[in-house]
């Protein structure tokens, strides 16, 4: 069992490196590759490499030759020859190195010494990714495997459809990087190519504070006008490769704060205006309509424009975001919409809100409310009528952006970079309703991260590294939602955190972490991804934004560089192999991840907001449901009303006390029409939003209603809910044996056209897992690996973190 040590990843670099085998550096004697003459004063490394690069280039040579597809072992040699020139670069520029890892407080004690070792570890790891280079394509020269030819992007002609790209006529997923080596340009091969991606965008240049998008507050002048030579930034982006565009809210001009000096009222972190504030609507609805006409019809809208980088707004009192002025106060447009929206709730009726507030306002008009508010306030009405609010404010905003864009441009594509937080942590103060936003916008967007190892952070839990490789949870959970929500709409991780992130990064990142990683999130639903982040010029110096003194206002970006897949070879060659892979056999993927969801999680919005650990508990049940062999989903008042309640068996009811009267009845009529729902306990529903019992209960209907004894553990709820839906649990059936009394393997499966069965297997745990597999009604089966097209018997093992896609054949 393949344990992680606890503070591994502390270690300095010339310990993670001291694992690599010390025949890397060596120069095989029976090599029959050699090196020019002037390659004598390389480090010793270096020569390894440079000898591995000429032995995988003869292989791709006789390997073109029989027609063997070698796109993968391209990809293996740019990167290879790419990260020697940044082992130079970094070995050269030890001070700047260093610089660059003072800036993550994580790697600054060890500074020094990780400058000094880098190189080296760079150039180990290029070894790495070209001996397994060279092992595969030997593999497939020798007839030992057979691989199926990549399916490469047309970064040129890829089309958005109704729920995934398509290029060439197949299914195609994206990559690429959201922000890529500020101040380059666009039409740079050696940026922008199959390697790292191609998706151009608006962030090519090294813009001023507050500018970092082609689309920006600063666009519009104080008379109306528009700033040409700015809009440039815009206009002169190539119409050659799709890609996507960003609306950036980090500022606002000077003028408008002079003539609207709330304009900083409950401001965010990366909204830096009042989202409620008239002039500032104004000024964004001119550069919407404006950017939106000019780009009708260009390629860079193919990925659709990002409404937000990140929104929130947290307004509880003590929250770490107020260091950066978010929502410290708020404005008189923001009081006033509130006063309006209570007006709405309670009918005109003060004297309800004052029982329900404890208070004695004579009017709407008068209500007044202290922002932040006191967290201690949670569970209380008044605590429920600004967070439901804050998230109505945030929807509406986001309502107006979608429709002046859609007002020039009918056919635009959108999505916004939800934060997965908003949804998987418990707090519901930050103004995200993810349901609303996620049914809002014609794609789905997110920027989902993993953790491959323990939290970098002091006091930040890692307590699912106790079970698992990495921290699969909040990838699978947060798309099974999301895709629970819009099942038919593109989904969008306009800036995935897979590999680093303000929370967690690892130096030694395993590549088996990456590919499962990537492999998992695109099986629950990602069409596209562009990672977080490439800063290499293609000297090996860091981009222009990274280099001299640093000092940013985005409290994660000075030390992103640091540790992060810019100094990891192995890691980003991964990245870019796996997305091969996926894309080989995008039709599968898409086959495996359409299928009905049996079962279903309610899901309450009221819950979430009234008490302090409902995400976290209803993530225990979703985990331990997680290892059944069939996804799961998950119901909402909108998603029964408005899809086709066929596409489940049954809904679990699990720790909603409180709910709306609309939601309540939402499930009554569920069951009305013959559903079934299962209640955790009587007290299921007993509550409304703020607190006050309801005088009915759910009855049957024409449906079953099952509501679980008291005391019923989460292992009794479990099983009642396979019994409700074991119709629809699959005719492939997984035993996985970890030596463990807790399941890691995960497992999906699909019936094809042609009677044949796909499997797709990830280990998701620590050690390896003996697996059985076994049909419905068919004593023995065919199987075979459709990575390598070699033949597996019914029983076999799954490394730790592996990933199979087999193809079942009854026999």
């Amino acid at each position: 069992m393949r344990q992680h040590l606890l503070g591994f990843t502390l270690a300095p670099l010339f310990l993670l490196t001291s694992a690599c085998s010390q025949q890397e550096g060596v120069i095989d004697s029976k090599n029959t590759e050699t090196l020019s003459a002037a390659s004598t004063s390389l480090n010793s490394y270096e020569k390894a490499a440079q000898l591995k690069i000429n032995k995988l280039k003869k292989l791709m040579a006789k390997a073109k030759r029989k027609q063997i597809d070698v796109t993968r072992e391209q990809s293996v040699v740019w990167f290879a020859e790419q990260f020697l020139k940044f082992a130079n670069w970094d070995e050269n520029n030890y001070d700047a190195v260093v610089k660059l890892f003072s800036y993550e407080r994580y790697y600054k004690d060890k500074k020094e010494q990780l400058a000094k070792d880098l190189p080296d570890f760079e150039r180990k790891k290029v070894i790495q990714i070209l001996d397994k280079g060279i092992d595969d394509l030997s593999k497939e020269l020798a007839g030992e495997i057979k691989r199926r030819p990549v399916n490469k992007v047309d970064w040129q002609n890829t089309k958005a459809q109704d729920n995934m790209f398509v290029s060439n006529g197949k299914p195609i997923f994206l990559y690429d990087y959201f922000s890529k080596t500020v101040g380059q340009p666009l039409t740079n091969k050696d940026i922008y190519n199959d390697h790292l991606g191609a998706l151009y965008h608006g962030g090519e240049d090294l813009y001023p504070v507050d500018h970092d998008r082609a689309i920006n507050s600063f666009l519009v002048r104080e008379d109306g006008t528009f700033d040409e030579e700015l809009m440039k930034e815009l206009t002169r982006i190539p119409d050659t490769n799709i890609g996507f565009l960003v609306y950036w809210l980090m500022g606002i001009p000077q003028w408008v704060e002079e003539r609207e000096p709330e304009v900083r009222k409950g401001r965010s972190l990366f909204t830096g205006f009042d989202i409620d504030n008239p002039l500032a609507r104004e000024v964004w609805g001119k550069i919407i309509r404006k950017t939106g006409e000019l780009t009708k019809g260009k390629k860079v809208t193919e990925v659709g424009f990002v409404l937000a980088n990140e929104p929130h707004w947290y307004a509880e009192k003590g929250h770490w975001t107020q260091n950066f002025q978010e929502m410290t106060s708020i404005s008189s447009y923001t009081l006033n919409k509130f006063r309006n929206w209570l007006r709405t709730k309670y009918q005109g009726n003060i004297t309800k809100l004052n029982e329900n507030w404890d208070t004695n306002f004579k009017n709407f008009k008068s209500v007044a409310i202290e922002i932040p508010i006191d967290p201690a306030l949670k569970g209380l009405p008044i605590w429920y009528d600004w967070t439901r609010y804050n998230m109505d404010r945030s929807t509406d905003w986001f309502t107006y952006v979608q429709n002046e864009l859609h007002s020039v441009n009918e056919d635009a594509d959108t999505h916004i970079k939800i934060m997965p937080r908003m949804f998987m942590e418990d707090s519901r103060s930050g103004g995200i309703d993810t349901e609303a936003l996620a049914e809002l916008t014609t794609m789905v967007g997110h920027d989902a991260k993993s953790f491959g190892s323990e939290n970098i952070r002091p006091g930040k839990s890692s307590k699912w590294i106790e079970k698992y490789a990495y921290n699969w949870g909040i990838v699978a959970m947060f798309h099974d939602f999301m895709e629970s929500v819009a099942p038919n709409k593109i989904n969008v991780n306009s800036e995935s955190h897979f590999l680093s992130s303000g929370q967690w990064r690892d130096l030694d990142t395993r590549t088996s972490y990456v590919r499962s990683v990537y492999w998992l999130a695109t099986l629950l639903g990602m069409d596209a991804n562009m990672g977080w982040f490439w800063a290499r010029d293609p000297d090996g110096s860091p981009e222009d934004r990274l280099e001299g003194d640093l000092d940013f206002f985005d409290p994660g970006l000075g030390g992103a560089f640091a540790g992060s897949n810019n100094m990891q070879p192995h890691v980003t060659n991964e990245v870019t192999q796996v997305m091969f892979d996926l894309n080989s056999f995008s039709e599968e993927i898409v086959e495996l991840r359409e299928q009905r969801r049996p079962l279903r999680l309610f899901y309450s919005e009221t819950t979430a907001i009234n008490i302090d650990d409902y995400m976290s508990k209803g993530y225990a049940l979703y985990e331990d449901l997680f290892f059944e062999g069939f996804p799961l989903g998950f119901a909402t008042k909108n998603i029964i009303e408005k899809q086709d309640n066929s596409n489940w068996d049954a809904i679990l009811v699990y720790r909603n006390k409180f709910v709306t009267d609309d939601e309540f009845k939402t499930l009554q009529g569920y069951l009305n029409n013959g559903g079934t729902v299962i209640l955790d306990s009587e007290q299921s529903l007993s509550l409304n939003e703020y607190g006050q019992p309801r005088k009915v209960k759910l009855a049957p209907g024409k449906g079953k209603l099952i509501v679980m004894p008291k005391g019923s553990d989460t292992k009794a709820i479990k099983k009642m809910a396979l019994e409700q839906v074991s119709d629809s649990l699959p005719d492939v059936s997984i035993t996985a044996d970890n030596g463990e009394d807790f399941k890691t393997v995960t497992w999906r499966t699909v019936k094809q056209k042609n009677g044949k069965y796909l499997v797709n297997i990830l280990n998701l745990g620590h050690g390896n897992a003996d697996i059985e597999l076994s049909l419905k009604g068919s004593k023995n089966v065919n199987i075979k690996n459709l990575m390598t097209s070699n033949k597996l018997k019914s029983t076999f093992d799954i490394p730790s973190e592996g990933v199979l896609l087999l193809e079942v054949t009854p026999n």
